[in-house]
């Protein structure tokens, strides 16, 4: 039986969480025990300096894009190398030269970054492409990598894709649905394949307007949090909503986050020399 990567987030994960660098490394270390991860700490530092000032359409830092790309890429299995392109697919938009990225990361993350960068995702053909489960013993392929990064990148953009215009959404979404999705089934990433069709199913055909109502209310909700709190809350909370298949499913999370948000708010307003410790 063919092995299959596992691009989605294991049980119990949630996906409106930006995950820190700790656990990126904690992740590839569980995979790679013997690997220098320093390099993946200063790719890090890297993105994170590069990208200071650009933020998403969420207002988060951009860099929380490329630490979620990182975490999907290395809960795969990839090597740090790979991980490192991962945090920095998006480099060549901002005015780090690309001598900077050879420099300190060699010329292979290098072009691997710019392959990323380049690729047209629907351009690489499904028939004959074999993907097998990541491990320290065989290495990827570069095509593989590529993949890996560029579906990882598509998958947490259409968790997010509630902040983007909705024109720019249904092209998104169905782009996602007719290409990303089959090209993730045919390389065994049933996982992600069904992520990325459910979320793109939700875009396309949503069940009522009772979702666009919910999506305000939640946006509204966020009014009740401190400003540097909303844009994280409110992505976490349109992300789950997007990934929710029913009306009802959303209706009860949406009644969760209501009733929660007082309490919520009075935690995130609460100094540190206030906070209990056990």
């Amino acid at each position: 039986m063919k092995a299959r990567w596992r691009l989605a987030p294991g049980p119990g994960k949630r996906h409106g969480n930006t995950p820190s660098l700790d656990g990126v490394v904690a992740v590839v270390r569980a995979y790679h025990p013997e690997a220098d991860v320093s390099l993946i700490e200063h790719a890090h530092d890297e993105a994170a300096r590069w990208h200071e000032g650009q933020t998403r359409r969420s207002g988060a830092p951009y860099v929380t894009h490329c630490l979620a790309v990182a975490a999907i890429v290395a809960d795969v299995g990839m090597p740090p190398a790979v991980v490192c392109a991962a945090l920095l697919h998006d480099i060549a938009d901002t005015p780090c030269p690309p001598s900077r990225v050879v420099e300190h990361f060699g010329q292979d993350i290098a072009q691997l970054v710019s392959d990323v960068h380049t690729a047209t995702v629907g351009a690489i053909p499904p028939s004959g492409l074999t993907v097998e489960a990541a491990r320290p013993s065989v290495p990827p392929t570069r095509e593989q990598a590529v993949l890996a990064i560029c579906l990882a990148d598509r998958l947490h953009n259409m968790r997010t894709i509630t902040f983007l215009a909705p024109a720019t959404q249904h092209r998104k979404a169905r782009e996602t649905l007719d290409v990303l999705a089959p090209l993730a089934r045919a390389a065994g990433l049933t996982d992600v394949s069904r992520e990325l069709h459910d979320l793109s199913a939700a875009v396309l055909q949503p069940t009522s307007s009772a979702f666009a109502v919910t999506t305000r209310l939640l946006a509204l909700l966020t009014l009740l949090l401190p400003t540097p709190q909303r844009a994280r809350w409110r992505e976490e909370w349109h992300a789950e909503l997007a990934t929710l298949p029913t009306r009802r499913t959303r209706t009860r999370f949406t009644l969760r986050v209501l009733l929660g948000t007082p309490r919520l708010s009075l935690t995130l307003r609460r100094p540190a020399s206030q906070e209990r410790r056990w």
